[in-house]
């Protein structure tokens, strides 16, 4: 289920009588975490369109299509709270990744592309989580975190859904180094963007 039908984000239950909202001006690191999900979220919409660019596996397209709506509801979503002066200055090179992300094991199979987006996620799970906790402080928040939260539980489907094109059977090598080497560069990408 995508966010944008969750109710708990149009839900008026906020935790404080002073709510901020898009617009508003945000605490610093709360700027730098949002750009860190604006590059990502740019990023992810890159490696579906990287593997739309090659792949002709129809069940494989029809898995980037949907997956790249989701992505693109939520950079849509992180837009309207993170102001453009705010954006990071190495967008080009994020969209050059993620397309590389993508394009790269669509070249190569379908297994390899389901790796890469549970690698990927994987990561993005735990980076919502960690905002998720931060937020938890700043009752002013209180709606951020219901949209940070609702992403995360789309970034988990994801996930789960590439997991489960993978099977249990163990994904090789190869592979795997490609895996550490997806979630090394998402960790180092956020390190960077927090900054630039």
């Amino acid at each position: 289920m995508s966010f944008i039908n969750n109710p708990s984000i149009n839900a008026e239950n906020d935790a404080s009588s002073f709510v901020l909202a898009p617009g508003d001006v945000l605490p610093d690191s709360v700027l730098a975490d949002l750009r860190t999900d604006h590059a990502g979220e740019t990023g992810a919409v890159f490696i579906y369109l990287g593997i739309l660019q090659f792949t002709r596996n129809p069940t494989l397209r029809a898995f980037a299509e949907q997956h790249m709506t989701t992505e693109q509801s939520h950079l849509q979503l992180v837009e309207s709270w993170l102001p453009k002066a705010h954006y990071s200055h190495l967008l080009p090179l994020w969209r050059l990744a993620g397309f590389l992300t993508g394009a790269l094991p669509a070249l190569v199979s379908s297994r390899a592309v389901y790796v890469t987006i549970q690698a990927v996620e994987t990561f993005v799970n735990q980076h919502y989580d960690d905002q998720v906790r931060s937020l938890e402080s700043k009752p002013a928040l209180h709606k951020l975190r219901q949209i940070m939260i609702a992403c995360q539980h789309d970034e988990v489907a994801h996930r789960d859904q590439a997991a489960a094109a993978l099977g249990m059977k163990k994904i090789g090598l190869l592979l795997g180094l490609w895996s550490a080497l997806v979630g090394a560069g998402s960790r180092a990408a956020v390190a960077v963007c927090r900054y630039v």
